[in-house]
């Protein structure tokens, strides 16, 4: 009797510790150093979005958009991890839990709204108007049915462009349209105006004019799975404390020499 007593209460004890064990931190232990493991902020971009997001000459992942993934990531105590996917299967990457969030310049829309939950704003910018120098097109009024715009496919763009024109040729990259419309092979291109006026003053595109104001003005978030809110309020706080603290703001000069926030 006294046995198997004292067998029931070891095996209690072995089950209390488990339980235990399963409640810990969620950050875990190298078995090879003893060190803590920071729990991954895993989250994807196209890498095809200069300044926002691309490989520099050292193939490289940087740009905007990842420097403030970066900075969140460290508010948060966690590893950065960021990976590139196509743009138009971004969104099936993140309900495949392939990564966390998207934080690749993704404008919030309703229609997006209903695949995912957005954080609160981290820049704003809108769509402008880019065009060939000989194309004849001075204003948004220049634009014909036929008129050719290049944009980029599944992007607010393409739905802006085909209120002016049918003749709508859809990339994977903003970067090979601008340079397309440089060639002339287009006549115009509606893109975000940073992404336009970069290929303009920095990559050597010569012959593309902006013309006009901004077509619209456009919020930017970083997409959730609509069921990772406690993922999501600790992004947003992440993001309050680095507008707070001068982080946002010393990596927005650093690309657009001014704050995007607002």
């Amino acid at each position: 009797m006294i046995r198997k007593t004292l067998l029931y209460a070891i095996l209690v004890a072995m089950l209390v510790f488990a339980v235990a064990g399963c409640g810990g931190s969620k950050e875990s232990e190298n078995p090879t150093t003893g060190e803590q493991v920071k729990e991954t902020f895993s989250w994807s971009c196209s890498g095809q979005y200069r300044p926002f997001n691309y490989y520099d000459e050292g193939n490289n992942l940087t740009g905007f958009d990842v420097e403030i993934g970066k900075a969140l990531a460290e508010k948060m105590g966690m590893e950065p991890t960021p990976v590139t996917a196509p743009w138009d299967s971004l969104i099936n990457g993140l309900q495949a839990k392939r990564y966390d969030a998207i934080l690749g310049s993704m404008t919030i829309t309703e229609v997006r709204k209903q695949q995912v939950a957005f954080s609160d704003p981290y820049y704003v910018s809108g769509g402008q108007l880019f065009v060939y120098t000989e194309s004849g097109i001075k204003s948004i009024a220049d634009l014909k049915n036929d008129t050719k715009i290049g944009v980029l496919t599944t992007s607010t763009y393409d739905e802006e462009a085909r209120k002016y024109s049918q003749n709508i040729i859809n990339y994977s990259s903003d970067e090979t349209a601008l340079r397309d419309l440089d060639a002339g092979r287009l006549q115009a291109v509606i893109t975000d105006r940073f992404v336009g006026k970069l290929a303009i003053d920095e990559a050597g595109l010569k012959n593309i004019e902006m013309v006009g104001d901004l077509l619209f003005v456009e919020e930017v978030g970083i997409a959730f799975r609509q069921e990772d809110d406690t993922l999501r309020e600790k992004v947003n706080n992440a993001l309050k404390e680095i507008k707070q603290d001068g982080t946002y703001l010393e990596i927005s000069k650093k690309y657009f020499a001014q704050d995007i926030s607002k």
